[in-house]
């Protein structure tokens, strides 16, 4: 058996501009920093990388352009999300004399089939690929935390309510700002950049640049600049409630030990409600709570008073929550298990 340090491609492709980068980032840095692996990030789009970790010297970040050779050879090769390497770049792989340990590693999820598909090889020509599939519980990968992360204290629930936004674009937002502005209790919401700004400018009727304040009846929105991974694991720790979407702000909402509310990517056919409904059926037994993740995703009515009702059950929770997904093992320490044990 090879012991670590390894050498690793990672190859990812940029589908939503911040979930899919996120998440290599995330595994790419772990591998390095924690495993003293040699790790190549090749992503077709870098401009996601240099604004989540600025100034990174960690990791070798190439961008992916075209059909290539391999540069050398490595001993392990990920490609996230099926993105397929390139054709010359697997032929490659083929003359190696050990060929390298080649993963798929898949999209998170909580369904029931994803334990008996786990680390599954799938024979290619003359090599095996397997399927590294994240999770939340034994027999799957786990989720990515670094071994140095802390948990701030929880923040006090004084008058005002701190909620972070983050999420696609999403229809039910105008009659949840709405629900905030009018109701009893003073609401701060930190709107990230991009998406959620646009979003709450198109309510508002009028721009707001980021680092600026507004304020509609019970609702004060303050714009946040684009935050590096960094800051916004910070965002999080912050917040008494966390609006997050897709998997990377998703994963780190349940390590900051916050309630939140999961806006999951959406895919065709409503594939996607059926990954909701799995997480939530590990994750909570709160008919409120429950009712308005689905509601967020779909287009029945958000009961925000109900679901405002449950956030003290939901932070007694998260603690115990996420000590729960921890047993596990890390991501990155179990991928590393996994590919020593074939090198």
């Amino acid at each position: 058996m090879v012991s670590p340090p390894c050498s690793c491609d990672i190859f990812c492709t940029v589908i939503d501009n911040l979930g899919d980068a996120g998440v290599c980032w995330r595994l790419a840095r772990q591998l390095a920093v924690e495993h003293g692996w040699r790790v190549r990030l090749l992503i077709d789009d870098p401009t996601p990388i240099a604004l989540l970790a600025p100034g990174q010297h960690t990791v070798e970040v190439r961008q992916w352009e075209g059909d290539f050779e391999a540069v050398e050879p490595v001993d392990v090769v990920i490609e996230a999300f099926a993105c397929n390497p390139p054709p010359a770049y697997i032929r490659s792989m083929l003359v190696r004399e050990k060929a390298p340990v080649w993963l798929n590693l898949d999209y998170l999820s909580a369904e029931d089939w994803v334990t008996s598909c786990h680390g599954l090889p799938s024979p290619q020509v003359d090599m095996e690929k397997h399927f590294f599939f994240p999770g939340f519980v034994a027999g799957t990968g786990g989720l990515l935390r670094e071994k140095d992360y802390a948990v701030p204290p929880a923040p006090t629930f004084g008058e005002n309510l701190e909620i972070s936004l983050f999420c696609y674009d999403n229809p039910q937002l105008p009659a949840l700002l709405e629900a905030w502005r009018d109701g009893e209790r003073p609401i701060v919401c930190h709107v990230c950049d991009g998406l959620p700004r646009r979003q709450v400018e198109a309510w508002l009727g009028v721009s707001l640049p980021a680092m600026t304040t507004t304020a509609r009846g019970h609702l004060r929105l303050e714009a946040l600049p684009f935050l590096p991974q960094t800051e916004y694991d910070a965002l999080l720790a912050r917040c008494h409630l966390n609006f997050v979407r897709g998997e990377d702000s998703f994963v780190r909402a349940q390590w900051a030990e916050r309630p939140f509310v999961w806006q999951i990517y959406p895919q065709a056919d409503d594939a996607h409600f059926a990954k909701l409904d799995a997480f939530l059926s590990v994750y909570t037994n709160e008919p409120a709570a429950r009712r308005f993740f689905q509601a967020w995703n779909g287009d029945s009515a958000l009961d925000w008073p109900a679901f405002a009702a449950t956030l003290p059950a939901l932070t007694a929770h998260a603690p115990e929550w996420a000590a729960k997904i921890q047993a596990h093992g890390d991501l990155a320490g179990n991928l590393v298990k996994f590919c020593v044990a074939r090198l």
